[in-house]
């Protein structure tokens, strides 16, 4: 019960500043979803980065570990409303604006990834 209030208590924190962040940058750019963008950018990055710290040291303790990446970057990033956001610019017509989200995402959140776990690295290695 302990690891699922620790995954609730992030999730729930992660999802509240995603929120934040996409209504905040939807008056920034309102005809491209990008908050929904940054939140999967900075979420890939996260997960790169916690995770190589935490299975390259003794930096988190599990509970930490679960916390942080299962509940935190968890609920922080999302694959549903990218999903919806981009079949709504295909059935409004909007197919290149679409496939720049797609093609921002995948790649994005791809090097992102690979950044963060690379930054992990250089963190935890002397």
């Amino acid at each position: 019960m302990d690891r699922f209030l620790l995954v609730f208590v992030g999730g729930g924190l992660g999802s509240a500043l995603r929120y934040l962040v996409s209504v905040s940058l939807a008056r920034v750019l309102p005809t491209f979803p990008l908050g929904t963008l940054c939140v999967n950018l900075v979420g890939s990055l996260l997960m790169g980065l916690l995770m190589q710290i935490a299975l390259s040291s003794s930096a988190f303790s599990p509970s930490v570990r679960l916390t942080l990446t299962t509940g935190f970057v968890g609920g922080f990033t999302t694959y549903s409303t990218f999903n919806y956001e981009t079949t709504k610019l295909l059935q409004d017509g909007s197919a290149a604006v679409a496939f720049a989200n797609l093609s921002a995402t995948l790649f994005g959140c791809l090097l992102a990834g690979i950044a963060g776990a690379w930054l992990g690295q250089r963190l935890v290695t002397p």
